[in-house]
């Protein structure tokens, strides 16, 4: 088991930033950004490249709605060459009311759409020029610029919904489970490795205070804010014993 912290959306700029530099000198395997509406992830990891030294740093998520595949395999050669090779490009669908209401993009085809994504951003770190022709998204004669520092970045998947599960075992390199209850993610772990193995990271909530009680509320915080956000997450929770959680 490998040790990671991901610096939640909550934070401010300089918080994550005084957070880096402190995770630079541990040995925690890598530093994860998310991104939702505030700190974008591409800048955010330019600056976490630079302030660590050998642990991987990972984008936990990039919202693929935000962006087009091309846009993300520029931006991902653009990281991994500034942090000497140690990126984890971490891909998700973030939430209806993020992509529709603060994007202006219609929340469609999101499993297809995960998996054209990445298919583009491999074929674009080859740095072969592309011709793509795929259900969503046609390319053509797009080749990056720059010469990526590897020609294959690992990929991981947010999944949560057992299709985007079953995408994620089929084209990615990892899967970002969060906000799963432990049974479940356990059961689901166990049966998809059977098929292929690939990288898991769970992402807990976690905050370390003096005060016990303060901690609990400031993790309620954090659980409350992406229930509100993604109702994906309300409906999973519900189906594995926390209706009446989720409901009050």
């Amino acid at each position: 088991m490998r040790i990671a912290c991901s610096l939640g959306s909550l934070l401010s700029v300089k918080q994550v930033l005084q957070c880096t530099e402190m995770l630079s000198e541990t040995k925690i395997d890598s530093v994860w950004i998310p991104e939702t509406w505030g700190m974008e992830n591409f800048s955010m990891l330019g600056a976490v490249a630079n302030n660590t030294k050998s642990q991987k740093i990972g984008s936990s998520i990039i919202n693929i709605y935000s962006r087009s595949p091309s846009m993300i395999s520029m931006g991902a050669a653009t990281i991994d060459f500034l942090s000497d090779g140690r990126l984890i490009l971490g891909l998700g669908t973030s939430s209806i009311p993020i992509v529709e209401d603060f994007h202006g993009v219609s929340f469609e085809n999101p499993v297809q759409r995960m998996r054209e994504y990445v298919e583009i951003i491999r074929l674009a770190l080859t740095k072969k020029q592309i011709n793509y022709s795929g259900k969503i998204f046609n390319l053509k004669n797009f080749t990056l610029l720059i010469e990526p520092k590897r020609q294959s970045i690992p990929i991981y998947l947010a999944a949560i919904n057992q299709k985007m599960v079953n995408l994620t075992w089929e084209v990615a390199d990892g899967v970002i489970f969060y906000l799963r209850p432990i049974d479940e993610m356990k059961k689901t772990i166990a049966e998809m490795q059977l098929q292929k193995k690939i990288d898991v990271t769970c992402q807990i909530i976690t905050c370390v205070s003096e005060n016990s009680e303060e901690a609990i509320q400031r993790a309620k915080k954090t659980i409350a804010f992406y229930v509100s956000v993604g109702k994906i997450y309300r409906e999973f929770l519900k189906k594995n014993g926390f209706e009446t959680d989720v409901t009050n």
